[in-house]
């Protein structure tokens, strides 16, 4: 008599295991995030990466191929250009003899005006910070001609001096609102203890404010910088000579003797422009979160 052979039976799929399936819904709630930032820098580096390869495009190029294509060779020729023709040289070190007085000004400004408010007890020490927060709300606009008008009466038009003192007086509201709202952050024991061992006000700033508030300092600073870098209006009102202009004036310069403008050399020096403030927010990158951070915690 034979027997029937014995048949294995068939065996289920194992389920999928706990961590694979939280893995695979972590994704899959991570995915629209990761699209949404995908897409994001797409739309912000296209952009940079056209211009810089736009940077090494003759003027040629520029109207006989279409603005997606990629250029015939690569050359500095149009960063040389940008550099002897169009005087970029001088308008960047006019900008940092414009841009760094200013800042410094703006920082110390409304650092020691910070602390009055909101260190120093005083009677009315409130309404003056509402009419320092006033000056935020005032357009520039509004106030270049009345100065220029000013700055021609007393003689400083042919120099630097005007758009140095009209940056400092238009960034110094703004700072001082900041850095108020940063002292707020710091436990106001430590000027009471400071104040009980002997130290006076303007010891007390040096010795305990300054060093407390670097970061924020720092943060400030880098603002206004490139706030006060980047600026052209105020710039092209107060620019009386070609030798006095800033790079953002000076790349409204760079075009032929015809009038046309020329695109490699412009795009070359916007080019470096965005590079250089660039690498400068990358290497401060973390200085700045830290400062941003520093006067949203009560401390």
């Amino acid at each position: 008599m034979t027997t029937a052979p014995a048949i294995a039976p068939v065996q289920a799929p194992r389920p999928q295991s706990r961590p694979a399936r939280r893995t695979a819904r972590r994704i899959a709630r991570r995915l629209p995030v990761w699209l949404l930032v995908t897409v994001l820098l797409v739309v912000m580096l296209y952009p940079q990466f056209w211009m810089i390869m736009g940077s090494f495009k003759t003027q040629t190029e520029f109207f006989a191929n279409p603005t997606w294509a990629l250029p015939e060779q690569f050359n500095l020729d149009n960063y040389i250009d940008a550099f002897t023709r169009g005087n970029v040289g001088i308008n960047y070190r006019n900008s940092i003899l414009v841009t760094l007085p200013s800042v410094a000004l703006i920082v110390l400004a409304g650092l020691a005006a910070g602390y009055a408010l909101e260190i120093m007890i005083f009677k009315g020490r409130r309404t003056i910070l509402l009419f320092v927060m006033g000056g935020i709300m005032v357009p520039g606009q509004m106030i270049l001609v009345p100065l220029f008008t000013v700055y021609f009466k007393i003689g400083i038009t042919d120099s630097l001096l005007p758009m140095i003192l009209t940056y400092t007086a238009m960034g110094i509201p703004l700072t001082t609102f900041l850095m108020a709202a940063y002292f707020r952050a710091i436990p106001r024991e430590i000027f009471e203890a400071a104040t009980v061992d002997g130290c006076g006000p303007l010891r007390s700033f040096f010795v305990i404010a300054v060093p407390l508030m670097k970061n924020s300092m720092l943060t400030i600073a880098l603002i206004q910088f490139f706030s006060v870098f980047n600026d052209l209006l105020i710039a092209l009102t107060f620019t009386t000579r070609p030798e006095l202009a800033t790079i953002q004036v000076g790349l409204l310069s760079l075009s032929d003797q015809y009038g046309s403008t020329q695109y490699g050399p412009l795009f070359a020096a916007i080019s470096i422009n965005i590079i250089v403030l660039l690498i400068v927010f990358i290497f401060l990158n973390k200085k700045i979160m830290a400062g941003l951070a520093a006067g949203s915690v009560k401390g």
